[in-house]
């Protein structure tokens, strides 16, 4: 089945729920970016987290994850939005090391713990929202638990796991995020805790196959949870040639000229999906007649 989430509520409506298989997703920005094994987790634990971060907003909204642990794996950057549509690169994406000491890609090394969570919501206002914690784990799903509960006061548990087969595919990819809303009672905080502290690591879960549903009905229970919607996951990239030219036309005639001058032609790459964009020496004259007009 393609990469989806869920969004759900439990215990009568006093917890938020989301769930998200983003395995193909995952494999998508690897293949683009060539990412080595813990590179993969490192992004594709941000991605995951990010477009569930997403599914929380609405209509056109949209927001980008900032991840700067001065790690080696540089910054990880991700966007996102209300349509189950993620993006994401790192700096370094040739970053990988052994297995740490519980058997597992070693995350933190990779990120580093020396820096901070940036969140930046496009709510189509004419402010951004930003909200930014110091990473204190580097495992991320901590980091982003301490996001909700310091920058946007919501009691949340946040689950990520990526598994990468041998030949640096990824096998699966996926988490939850559990948000307690006002008013729960102490009962019902006492139950998720004890279910969070006796459930498999969510890549166990992802490698036995469960759905983003059976997810939420792990942490939840069954008889809990209620699925309010599902949600196609995919990655996707607005850019276009379009867009990078309106930026090579910003850039003014001289630093246009030059460009034909020592090249005769330009080229731009996105960071993101690393599509290559090619501009000819014709093209450029157009964007200095365009200049001029």
């Amino acid at each position: 089945m393609n990469d989806y989430l869920v969004r759900a509520l439990a215990f009568d409506g006093k917890v938020r729920a989301f769930a998200v298989k983003t395995t193909d997703t995952i494999a998508e920005a690897q293949q683009r970016h060539g990412t080595w094994p813990t590179a993969s987790a490192a992004l594709g634990r941000t991605m995951t987290a990010g477009v569930m971060m997403g599914a929380m907003l609405k209509g056109e909204d949209k927001l980008t994850v900032k991840v700067e642990g001065q790690g080696p794996i540089g910054a990880i950057i991700v966007d996102s939005n209300a349509k189950g549509e993620v993006r994401g690169y790192v700096t370094n994406p040739q970053t990988h090391f052994d297995l740490n000491e519980h058997g597992k890609l070693d995350v933190r090394r990779a990120v580093g713990t020396d820096g901070m969570i940036t969140i930046v919501k496009d709510l189509g206002m004419r402010d951004f929202f930003t909200g930014q914690v110091p990473i204190v784990s580097g495992e991320l799903g901590e980091d982003f638990t301490y996001y909700f509960a310091a920058s946007e006061q919501v009691p949340s548990s946040v689950g990520l796991g990526v598994l990468v087969n041998p030949d640096n595919t990824i096998l699966a990819s996926g988490g939850f995020i559990i948000q307690l809303m006002p008013g729960i009672e102490d009962e019902t905080i006492t139950v998720i805790e004890e279910k969070l502290s006796k459930m498999e690591p969510v890549s166990k879960l992802l490698d036995k196959g469960l759905s983003p549903e059976q997810l939420l009905q792990e942490i939840l229970g069954e008889e809990n949870v209620e699925i309010l919607e599902q949600m196609p996951v995919m990655f996707d990239c607005n850019c276009s040639k379009e867009r990078f030219g309106t930026a090579i036309l910003s850039l003014g005639e001289s630093e246009i000229r030059e460009m034909i001058e020592d090249d005769g032609q330009a080229e731009a790459q996105c960071h993101f999906c690393m599509e290559t964009y090619h501009y000819s020496e014709a093209e450029l004259e157009a964007y200095i007649d365009e200049i001029k007009s």
